[in-house]
């Protein structure tokens, strides 16, 4: 027994992967070097083509950072900082190369005095100094007072139209009403009109902009190789998800889930009811997901395909694959806590914000 215990706790220093489904063999975690410090609450990172990357702080600073250069981005929308708001996704449009065009989201103060998250588009000077021809592009309806659960994740799909997730905003029926956009998933064009394919936009009181409902706080979201969207949500006691989001699609929540209110109470009606969508993964405790990678970079072939969360609870990276989808691995180490945010650099190395020691790392294969 003194030999296990100690066998663990050299594990843990070590910072080795540890796997959830089944017991194959532990293997070294691969280096882990920071690229940014010195940061403030970061929420996103950007990393850019020609080197260098964004980044946002959630108190309303968005930052270029290249080398020991550092620039506060003018430019910025005013923002909404209090709970869980602020200024939090940072995206570059796929023609960045040429257009310069990033996408933000953030917390907005609306005319009722609630907030909400709002999308804008604008363009990144030459220089890198500052925000031009800033556009907001969508807004949530309506607003909600409080400071939690705003989602806000920005992802360009493959045919340039934009998805934008949306927290419930701590109003839990609302995430079922389709006339609110509170716990949805959204899908503009990148001017803010509304596809004519969205599922609702014929629908007498639904709102068109709404892609998929019934989610809870959607803080992660990435492409796979088909192009279709993955996105990481926060449960509350237990029921984090990992879903595949379809046209359409309810995904339950506050009907059904796999965990408990914070009080211990039953959730909705259990864990699965027709016409409501099951989770690919989901973990219990929950881990308090944020950011979510699908990988297809080069320097790491045999992760191809593999999904990786990062864990603001229990301080890792998950390592998610296979079909059903499968927790494989833990990235764990000194570096990994409160992972905000998770990414792929264009070189193919995976970069993520630790929001405990404000840092931007990055893993690249061992030497």
């Amino acid at each position: 027994m003194r030999f296990l215990r100690e066998f663990t706790a050299i594990v843990l220093f070590l910072g080795i992967y540890t796997h959830t489904a089944g017991t194959p063999a532990a293997q070294p975690t691969p280096p882990i070097e920071p690229v940014i410090t010195g940061l403030n609450m970061p929420w996103a990172v950007a990393p850019l083509p020609q080197g260098g990357a964004l980044v946002t702080e959630k108190a309303g600073r968005l930052l270029h950072v290249k080398g020991d250069q550092r620039i506060a981005v003018q430019g910025l929308p005013k923002v909404a900082s209090a709970g869980q708001g602020g200024l939090l996704d940072v995206t570059l449009a796929r023609d960045f190369a040429e257009t310069r065009d990033l996408f933000l989201t953030y917390a907005k103060t609306q005319h009722d005095g609630g907030s909400g998250t709002t999308l804008a588009v604008a363009r990144l000077s030459r220089d890198g100094s500052r925000l031009e021809d800033l556009r907001e592009i969508f807004e949530m309806k309506p607003g909600n007072s409080g400071g939690q659960h705003f989602g806000s994740r920005v992802v360009e799909a493959r045919d340039g139209r934009l998805f934008v997730t949306l927290g419930e905003r701590g109003d839990r029926p609302a995430a079922q009403d389709l006339s609110r956009h509170n716990g949805s998933i959204i899908r503009v064009n990148r001017d803010g009109s509304i596809p004519r394919d969205n599922p609702f936009i014929d629908m007498p009181g639904a709102l068109p902009e709404i892609w998929s409902y019934g989610h809870r706080n959607p803080q992660g979201a990435g492409l796979d190789r088909a192009g279709d969207l993955w996105v990481s949500e926060h449960g509350a006691r237990g029921g984090d998800e990992v879903n595949r989001i379809r046209r359409g699609a309810n995904y339950g929540w506050p009907v059904i889930s796999y965990g408990r209110h914070y009080s211990g109470k039953k959730i909705g009606e259990g864990t699965s009811k027709p016409g409501m969508e099951q989770p690919k993964h989901y973990w219990d405790p929950s881990i308090a997901p944020s950011g979510l990678l699908v990988y297809d970079g080069a320097l790491f072939p045999d992760w191809h395909g593999d999904i990786f969360v990062g864990a603001l609870k229990f301080d890792y990276i998950s390592r998610l694959s296979g079909d059903p989808l499968k927790e494989v691995a833990q990235i764990k180490s000194p570096e990994t806590e409160r992972v905000r945010d998770i990414v792929q650099a264009p070189d193919g190395a995976i970069w993520f914000i630790s929001e405990t020691h404000g840092t931007v790392y990055r893993i690249v294969p061992a030497s």
